[in-house]
């Protein structure tokens, strides 16, 4: 399974903006590891195609009764950013499709609107049944979702990835392809050299992470930490990698050693 980080399909700064050729560049590492034999799940982040807006209307916590948020342009009341965060979702999703298609790779895109509900790792759908495809890749990705309790929520990619690796049969790895810097790291990346990559991380390792509050409306690097733990407490080995390095992405998805961070329940 390769999650392919918001902030590095999109310019995170600019509304809905993708990174076409990173885009490209990762859809290649997916082509290899389907050459070599491998199956592949990928679920991609929102970057400015969601974090944004959910940002402004505060998706995160729920149907806010009496909210006072200044409307945008397009965009009124949370519900009306409810659907346009889904729909902007999908059409973040339909370019990474194309760019699979253009690489001759068949997938099917599952929105987690559709089949999920709730939010946090333990989030209620039917996982196995879902992902069951005779496509070459499934796709899906974090998303606005219903919920039990205040209506609406949104359920990280990062959330997704746990699930997923718990309910579908023989995944072997996971990789976590983000922007900028090459793993999780000692200290903040404009402060860190390259020996402050932790190379091995389990929860009792502490580092400073940088989470931008001002545009992430999930967890950042943090919560991929915490999630990645969970998986590898399912025996599934789980890197964080620079997504800049297409071949750092292919080796970590193939077993062999590369630059990045393992991460291990403890």
């Amino acid at each position: 399974m390769i999650k392919f980080g918001g902030g590095l399909i999109t310019n995170k700064s600019k509304m809905c903006t993708p990174d076409l050729g990173i885009i490209d560049q990762l859809v290649g590492v997916v082509v290899k590891c389907l050459d070599s034999g491998m199956k592949v799940i990928v679920v991609h982040g929102a970057g400015s195609f969601g974090h944004l807006r959910s940002k402004h209307w505060r998706l995160q916590e729920g149907l806010i009764e009496d909210i006072e948020i200044t409307p945008q342009d397009d965009c009124k009341s949370q519900k009306m950013a409810v659907s346009i965060v889904r729909n902007e979702m999908l059409t973040l999703n339909s370019i990474i499709v194309e760019a699979f298609s253009k690489q001759g790779v068949s997938s099917i895109t599952l929105p987690p609107h559709k089949w999920a509900k709730n939010t946090g790792s333990n989030f209620h759908g039917e996982i196995l049944e879902t992902f069951t495809t005779d496509k070459d890749v499934a796709i899906t990705f974090g998303d606005v979702v219903d919920c039990d309790e205040g209506e609406f929520g949104i359920l990280s990619g990062d959330d997704l990835v746990v699930r997923i690796c718990q309910d579908v049969p023989n995944v072997s790895r996971l990789v976590f392809a983000i922007k900028g810097v090459d793993g999780i790291l000692r200290r903040p990346p404009e402060l860190a050299t390259s020996s402050d990559l932790i190379e091995n991380w389990s929860p009792s390792v502490e580092f400073k992470g940088v989470h931008n509050k001002e545009i992430d409306v999930t967890g950042g690097i943090g919560l991929k930490a915490h999630r990645g733990a969970e998986v590898a407490a399912l025996g599934i080995q789980v890197l964080i990698v620079n997504g800049e390095y297409p071949d750092r992405i292919y080796r970590a998805c193939t077993g062999l050693p590369t630059r990045g961070t393992q991460i291990f329940s403890e």
